[in-house]
């Protein structure tokens, strides 16, 4: 069994899309995944599964059920446990002095970027907000607060024509932290 966290985007914000933790919960485990654990209500679920089925298909087979159970859509997006941990120990705003880690964020991709978008996206810029943007994942720090900041995950995916969901570092480290807590 694989350990995996998916984020799931756009669910139970200004009263849209709403499912409640434990009805999310049941419909994984529907889906034969084990030790489902959600935290917090922005649609972070940890679970177990089978080695054999693939990412794309485990992402897929999540949204289909949540389309069927909740009747919305909702992009999935999965990292497995590996993957999460070097997302963490990535993060080059770390080493940077005058981090506030109450203001960083990691933006979650659900695939690789095009290079010719990425390169374009990669000229933008909106200080005092600053991102760097590394294989499937984008660093953000925003001193004046995300829900402020045009470093949006609309304009992450309007530009780079990928899906994207964005959670702040404490939650990123409380997911890992959960994650490994997992069959212990």
């Amino acid at each position: 069994m694989k350990t995996y966290i998916s984020i799931l985007r756009g669910i139970n914000v200004s009263g849209q899309k709403n499912i409640q933790m434990s009805e999310l919960k049941k419909a994984y485990e529907h889906l034969g995944l084990k030790n489902v654990i959600t935290y917090i209500q922005s649609g972070n679920v940890i679970f177990q599964a089978d080695e054999k089925i693939s990412d794309a298909s485990l992402a897929e087979d999540i949204r289909n059920t949540i389309l069927k159970k909740f009747k919305f859509e909702v992009p999935v997006i999965l990292r497995k446990v590996s993957e999460w941990k070097k997302i963490i120990s990535a993060n080059p705003l770390l080493k940077e002095k005058g981090i506030d880690l109450e203001r960083l964020h990691v933006t979650f991709l659900s695939m690789l970027p095009e290079k010719s978008k990425q390169q374009a996206v990669e000229q933008i810029n909106y200080p005092p907000d600053r991102f760097l943007i590394l294989g499937k994942e984008i660093y953000l720090h925003c001193p004046n607060g995300y829900g402020i900041s045009k470093l949006s995950n609309n304009l992450f995916e309007n530009k780079l024509k990928v899906t994207a969901t964005t959670r702040n570092w404490r939650t990123v480290n409380s997911l890992l932290e959960l994650a490994t807590s997992i069959g212990k």
